[in-house]
């Protein structure tokens, strides 16, 4: 059974998709289940994610929107603050920082604004996450890169 709240994100993302508002973010539920969802996100322009399609699994809890969704790469990425096995996301507002004021929509936008902006100081891979802090900007984009040719082009 699906909440009201959810119900009316996902008329919302319908809507939406008719007008073709946001070409970065694609969300579906599953045929029979709106407890987990899938979603697609794009890279962001000028980083070593840009023209890549990121997958991600989502997982709704029965307490949404009161607790944060599930959300995780099911895409591999080269990024400090995701898990680069289990596809964990380190990102506040899916933990302690979670407000029912964040729809699926707005939680993959900031998904995709970390892509833009590692925090490379609390790293879930920490390979990714030792190249950004010693400075080695350009090994990390290159490794990033590789990644994001190999696992997320169309």
């Amino acid at each position: 059974m699906m909440s009201g709240r959810l119900m009316k994100e996902y008329r919302e993302l319908q809507k939406e998709a008719s007008q073709c508002s946001d070409p970065d973010i694609v969300l579906t539920p599953s045929e029979n289940n709106f407890t987990s969802w899938r979603g697609r996100i794009k890279g962001p322009a000028g980083t070593p994610f840009e023209n890549g399609h990121f997958m991600l699994d989502i997982m709704i809890p029965s307490s949404y929107p009161m607790s944060p969704p599930n959300i995780r790469f099911a895409t591999k990425i080269f990024h400090p603050n995701v898990h680069a096995k289990t596809g964990e996301i380190c990102l506040d507002i899916l933990k302690t920082a979670w407000s029912p004021a964040w729809t699926l929509q707005s939680t993959c936008r900031a998904i995709i604004v970390l892509l833009s902006h590692p925090e490379a100081d609390s790293p879930l891979n920490c390979d990714a996450g030792n190249l950004i802090r010693a400075g080695d900007a350009r090994g990390f984009g290159s490794v990033a890169r590789m990644y994001t040719m190999l696992y997320a082009s169309k």
